[in-house]
């Protein structure tokens, strides 16, 4: 099998540095390398192409997303592998990356440390779409030893078959960042994929969390675009009394959080953009293989993430969207 590790970089010199020797170890004979350069000024473009990668240099920042569907489209191999330039493959990675999962998984991805914390081993997805990084922060030892299903795969090393990653036509540059591999995910699900992790396939990621208002925008819109897109109908109508709330609780949240305009600009993009999501949930329902429920069984009530704050710790929270969720399932039926 030939491998097409495609790296998209954005003011990234500094990253490449750790992450090209490390990759230059990795590959075998008839792998590629592909850098998408979103028309950075540090000299990345340069640095991948002394590597010895193929660099596709953007006049401008075309987002990550794009810049993913450019890599992709010129990639050769068999298995797409995506990675991002901060991070760095431990010894082995090509071999455990591309090695055959057992359990059957269409698409998977390696684990994702951070030194000596997981940084995620598998995306985890809320019924409101909002998703995070599982076992974020927890001590490495704790991460899965074998293969298994995952909400989400997380685009810093994802990895999926050629043929797969067409017939799907890639992320939506729509997206820009963010989101867009929670979608790609549950686009997947949607025609009865299963996804997995590869914990043998490692690589550590120089991860700090942060989130400023454009950044709060774009994971509100690109939410919305997810819900909007993937989730089947009835599904989508059981969880408009939830979805309703938690609308009306982010917004006081978003205000004193200070990222209120930034949620006002994600609903008008989300309200612009509506003619579009319809007519591609049109397409991307057409192509569903698996009813609301089993899609949905790829969903969760919990509020796991460290990063979801004080209120996503209420035991009277947590119990209500248990109990919630549980008549979800329910009125879906088996």
């Amino acid at each position: 099998m030939r491998v097409s590790i495609v790296v998209v970089t954005y003011e990234s010199a500094a990253a490449l540095e750790a992450l090209l020797p490390a990759l230059a170890r990795e590959l075998a004979d008839g792998d590629e390398l592909i850098v998408v350069d979103n028309a950075s000024t540090d000299g990345s473009a340069d640095a991948a192409r002394a590597a010895g990668a193929r660099v596709i240099a953007n006049p401008a920042n075309a987002g990550f997303a794009a810049a993913c569907n450019q890599g992709a489209a010129a990639a050769t191999g068999d298995l797409l592998v995506f990675l991002n330039p901060d991070s760095v493959p431990e010894p082995g990675f090509r071999e455990a990356i591309a090695a055959p999962l057992g359990g059957g998984f269409d698409a998977w991805m390696g684990l994702v440390l951070d030194g000596d914390r997981i940084n995620t081993s598998g995306g985890v997805v809320h019924f409101t779409a909002i998703a995070w990084a599982g076992q974020a922060g927890e001590p490495a030892a704790a991460a899965p030893a074998q293969p298994r299903e995952v909400g989400f795969l997380s685009g810093a090393c994802l990895a999926i078959p050629a043929a797969t990653w067409r017939s799907l036509g890639g992320f939506d540059p729509a997206f820009f960042m963010y989101h867009e591999d929670v979608d790609l995910s549950l686009r997947l699900r949607l025609r009865g994929a299963r996804l997995g992790v590869a914990p043998a396939a490692r690589v550590d990621h120089d991860y700090a969390f942060a989130k400023g208002a454009a950044k709060w925008r774009l994971l509100e819109r690109n939410r919305w675009a997810t819900l909007l897109r993937t989730y089947p109908a009835p599904l989508l109508a059981a969880l408009a009394p939830a979805l309703l709330a938690l609308e009306l609780a982010l917004w006081p949240a978003a205000l004193a959080g200070g990222w209120g305009r930034a949620k006002a600009l994600a609903t008008a993009d989300v309200v612009r953009a509506l003619p579009r999501l319809l007519a591609q949930r049109r397409a991307i329902q057409a192509t569903r293989r698996v009813g609301a429920r089993a899609f949905a069984d790829g969903l969760t009530a919990e509020l796991s993430s460290p990063y979801l704050g004080a209120a996503a710790r209420s035991p009277l929270l947590r119990a209500a969207l248990r109990a919630y969720w549980r008549a979800v399932l329910a009125l879906l039926g088996r």
